[in-house]
């Protein structure tokens, strides 16, 4: 009995979990439902899509082909600004150079010029006690100090005189101030526009042309500091000029008109007759001297040095010790105090100023291109402030060179204020 209640009850709960999971089974169906789409054929479709899908495929073209060229393009320039930079960079460390090379040489001339004169002026002294000593006493002490001092002041004049180190001073201010000028042109140029390879190149010649100009080495590079003849100083790299044909222009041409390019070929015509000439004779004077006053320190000295050996065999030998000494400090005092190397070398440069302005001039407006020149206005303003003159002031002296040219007599007026 109890075993028959057993299966019915195992029966029962096996019917019924089959009931529990035939009806998780059968789920009621859900009504299908059609959509109709209209069929469409490639002729259907509207025109304006079509031509629109076309421009599109087109532009996508001509984007890949382009493309690379334009990224050619900007690594091209970027390169080239780069080379500039580089060369800005070494421009900036050049005026670092010169300046510290200028301070230098500056207390050369400065130490060597006080030693020299301390040394003469004990030696002068050592002699002029030993003529005074009565005979017997014992002077050779002092006439081997004084002879070893004048012949030590005479190496150090030879030296000195050599080298000329407020003429190098000068040197070395000039190629500072010339290398922060180029500084500044290559800041205005990367400030306004892209560089081209063409400024690259100019950069570059500037470059080498100052360090050809104004070496920092004495051995070997020095500038000879006794010519034979006064010559301007050339900084820039020359450029040769075109011989152009005079064609008719007219106001509005970039500035540029004929009373224009007449008025700057009269400047050049007062630039090459006045300044230039003045400088030169200036200069060629200023060389004279120097080479005297070269010549008589050390050989004063030298006379100076021979003469204090006979001290004491008479009283015109320490006379002329005395006397001698006495010259060759006034000597050394007036070079080298006086920097008559400096003025020499001033006259050298300004005789370049004008040199390199007068090729500027030439080099404007025989430009065939009017459009690749200055503006004709901003250049004239330009020459008028290099000259330290107002614009009215400066086509006066070019109506004056013109008038005087005409009645064949002499403009009697410098170009320049500055100078």
């Amino acid at each position: 009995m109890a075993a028959l209640q057993t299966s019915s009850l195992i029966f029962s709960s096996s019917s019924s979990s089959k009931t529990i999971v035939n009806a998780a089974i059968h789920v009621p169906k859900l009504p299908k439902i059609r959509f109709t789409v209209p069929k469409t054929t490639p002729t259907t479709l509207p025109k304006q899509l079509v031509q629109e899908l076309s421009f599109k495929e087109e532009f996508k073209n001509v984007n890949t082909t382009t493309t690379p060229y334009k990224s050619h393009d900007n690594s091209n320039s970027s390169t080239i600004t780069a080379q500039l930079y580089a060369i800005l960079e070494a421009v900036d460390d050049r005026v670092v150079m010169h300046d510290n090379i200028g301070e230098q040489r500056e207390n050369w001339n400065t130490l060597l010029l006080n030693s020299i004169n301390m040394i003469t002026l004990t030696a002068s002294t050592m002699a002029g006690v030993a003529a005074t000593c009565v005979p017997g006493m014992p002077i050779l002490a002092l006439k081997l100090s004084s002879t070893l001092l004048f012949s030590a002041a005479t190496g150090l004049s030879l030296v000195m005189n050599k080298l000329q180190p407020s003429q190098l001073t000068e040197e070395q201010r000039n190629a500072s101030r010339l290398f922060r000028q180029l500084q500044r042109q290559l800041q205005t140029l990367l400030a306004l526009r892209s560089p081209t390879e063409e400024d690259v190149k100019d950069a570059m010649e500037k470059v080498i042309a100052l360090d050809r100009a104004y070496p920092l080495p004495l051995l070997g590079a020095m500038l000879e500091k006794f010519p034979k003849k006064y010559e301007p100083a050339v900084w820039l790299p020359s450029k040769k000029s075109q011989k152009v044909q005079r064609t008719s222009l007219a106001k509005g041409n970039n500035g540029w008109s004929e009373e224009l390019e007449e008025e700057m070929r009269e400047i050049i015509q007062v630039i090459k007759n006045k300044d230039m000439e003045d400088y030169e004779r200036l200069g060629n004077i200023v060389l004279k001297i120097n080479k005297v006053l070269a010549i008589s320190g050390p050989l004063l000295t030298g006379v100076a040095a021979i003469s204090s050996i006979f001290v004491g065999h008479g009283a015109w030998w320490g006379v002329m010790v005395a006397t001698t000494g006495a010259l060759a400090s006034a000597v050394n005092s007036f070079e080298h105090g006086g920097q008559v190397g400096m003025v020499f070398e001033m006259y050298r440069n300004c005789g370049g100023f004008f040199k390199h302005f007068e090729e500027s001039i030439k080099t404007t407006i025989e430009d065939r291109d009017l459009e690749k020149r200055e503006n004709g206005e901003l250049f004239e303003t330009k020459v008028a402030l290099k000259l330290g003159r107002s614009l009215s002031q400066l086509r006066d002296i070019a109506a004056k060179s013109a008038s005087s040219r005409a009645n064949g007599t002499a403009v009697d007026e410098f170009a320049s204020k500055l100078f």
